[in-house]
């Protein structure tokens, strides 16, 4: 009984070996190789609906983005600009601040 028979080691989907065939084949570009996952690049919310400003009283867009626990999630999470991030990060402390959002977990 050796780790990868029962699965233990390294995940097979983090880019390394693992996997059927993985090693097996070809491995160029034509097509023999491992198959890799084509992750969608996320877009900015933001962007995309073209809002310039962030209002803190909008609790219902600004909460999409702060879950049950009350931390602002990153960027790479939902894919924001650096520009509406730190304009989200800031409505969420005003909204904080005035009571629309609550500061943490009950």
């Amino acid at each position: 009984m050796n780790g990868e028979s029962r699965g233990i080691g390294r995940p097979s989907g983090r880019g390394g070996g693992g996997g059927a065939g993985a090693k097996g084949g070809a491995g160029g570009k034509d097509g023999g190789g491992k198959r890799y996952f084509f992750r969608r690049r996320k877009v900015c919310k933001f962007c995309a609906d073209k809002i310039d400003y962030v209002d803190y009283k909008d609790v219902k867009l600004i909460s999409q983005f702060v879950p049950e626990r009350g931390k602002i999630l990153p960027r790479r999470m939902f894919g924001t600009c650096a520009e509406h991030q730190r304009k989200l990060t800031e409505a969420v402390n005003r909204a904080r601040h005035i009571a629309l959002l609550p500061y943490a977990a009950e």
